[in-house]
């Protein structure tokens, strides 16, 4: 009775090398205080910049407020739990098949005959490379999980790229608002002194209070803008309000979107389509469908069963060395499962041909758009804003050479700072332009200034 030990004690040490269960509840309330109390002085966030880089800035840019919405950011987060995920089904599609373990005991009712026992451990081994398959198909998932947070981390950027200029926006838009509602202040202060010596007509006044009403309510509405543009790029960036306040926040290159021919379109263009997250990830996916083809169609070929077995009965010891295949490939091959594999590698297929049009698509609108954008931006600043400008100082002098009085000294800066909003607005479009264009190429465009 001393053969079957060996396995017995081998299967109790297999028992003793579970893995607890360790429970990790959530709590709401503590979740909501963690978001809270998220600062950019977040030891995990300097562990995620790296060594390399000062954390955290004196100063927050478009890259460091990238870096704190990819670490923050929801989205970005489960993308990366989603990897580590497929990271973990690699290990467990590697896993072999664990033997099993059967015991019979039992008596006869013959007083002579001696107590009866079976030990029959049973083993798997799998046929035609499936193991190999479903690995390769768990690598090429995991791929696809890795490529689908490096997009998640390209849509954080993106959505904080768009929230950054809004904010900026928002502020020189409120700062020119103010200086509207000065000026037509001061014109309208100007027309009740002519309408007191009788040298203006009430209609006129009226118009310029309505003009002067009208620019106190836009920068009231500006007001709120600034404060929602900043509470979203917060957002954006996935911390509260407070982590960014007292901050200082810059963009060098907002006034200064480039023209078309100095974009880097040789790297874009030699990167090609695959330097975009989504296409590499249906690539991915792609050849994940192709192993599971592959893995079903070696499920066509039934595993070897290896079952030694040992009894002891009537007083004596027996060994036996059984085998078998399992399943028998009786009813079907496995052929409707291969059916499926199939149609999904076409559908995965279908998918690369599709996002790459679209790519391509997008790329095509997203250049004539800024194109158009660009050049509207540049007619703004070059003839609105210079045409202007030289008017005003003929306004100013005229007034130095008593050649006209104050009210044209006013309607002119009037005139000047209206064509400074014009221009503010083709350059926030010539923005907007430029970061659809790097969202469809999924790279940025911009010239990296010190």
């Amino acid at each position: 009775m001393t053969a079957p030990c060996p396995l017995l004690a081998l299967a109790l040490a297999g028992l003793a090398g579970c893995i607890p269960y360790r429970p990790q509840p959530i709590e709401p309330p503590r979740l909501e205080q963690e978001f809270r109390n998220r600062s950019l002085h977040d030891a995990g966030l300097r562990a995620f910049v790296g060594l390399s880089t000062p954390w955290p800035p004196a100063t927050l840019d478009l890259d460091s407020l990238a870096r704190v919405a990819l670490y923050y950011s929801p989205a970005a987060r489960v993308a990366r739990a989603q990897a580590q995920v497929a990271q973990a089904q690699v290990v467990a599609a590697g896993a072999r098949p664990n033997p099993d373990l059967a015991v019979e005991s039992g008596h006869s009712r013959n007083p002579e005959a001696a107590a009866l026992f079976k030990l029959l451990p049973g083993f798997t081994i799998e046929t035609a490379g499936k193991r190999g398959y479903r690995i390769l198909q768990a690598q090429r998932l995991a791929e696809a999980a890795g490529l689908a947070s490096g997009e998640a981390g390209w849509q954080a950027r993106s959505r904080v790229r768009a929230a950054l200029a809004a904010s900026l926006f928002s502020h020189r838009r409120r700062e020119l608002l103010r200086g509207e509602e000065r000026l037509r202040a001061e014109i309208v202060r100007i027309f009740d002194k002519r309408l007191e010596a009788g040298e203006a007509a009430r209609p006129e006044l009226d118009l310029f209070r309505i003009e002067l009403l009208a620019a106190q309510g836009a920068l009231q509405a500006a007001e709120g803008d600034v404060n929602t543009a900043f509470a979203a790029l917060a957002g954006a960036a996935g911390v509260p309000v407070s982590a960014l306040e007292g901050t200082p926040i810059r963009w060098l290159s907002l006034d200064a979107p480039p023209p078309e021919d100095q974009l880097p379109w040789k790297s874009v263009q030699r990167a090609g389509l695959l330097h975009r997250a989504d296409v590499r990830r249906l690539v991915a996916e792609y050849a994940a469908a192709d192993a599971a083809l592959r893995l079903e169609v070696a499920r066509q070929y039934p595993d070897l069963q290896i079952g030694p077995s040992y009894s002891f009965e009537e007083g004596f010891s027996r060994y036996v060395l059984a085998g078998g295949l399992a399943p028998l490939p009786v009813f079907h091959r496995n052929r409707g499962r291969i059916g499926v594999a199939e149609a999904q590698r076409v559908e995965a297929k279908t998918r690369v041909e599709a996002a790459q049009a679209e790519a391509i698509g997008d790329i095509e609108r997203a250049l004539a758009r800024y194109r158009a954008a660009h050049t509207e931006w540049r007619e703004a600043a070059r003839r609105l804003a210079a045409v202007q400008r030289d008017r005003e100082q003929a306004t100013l002098k005229s007034f130095a050479a008593g050649e006209t009085d104050r009210l044209a000294v006013f309607l002119a800066r009037l005139q000047s700072n209206l064509a400074a909003r014009a221009q503010l607005d083709a350059l926030e479009r010539a923005q907007s332009a430029l970061g659809a264009l790097e969202d469809a190429v999924q790279q940025p465009l911009e010239k990296v200034q010190p």
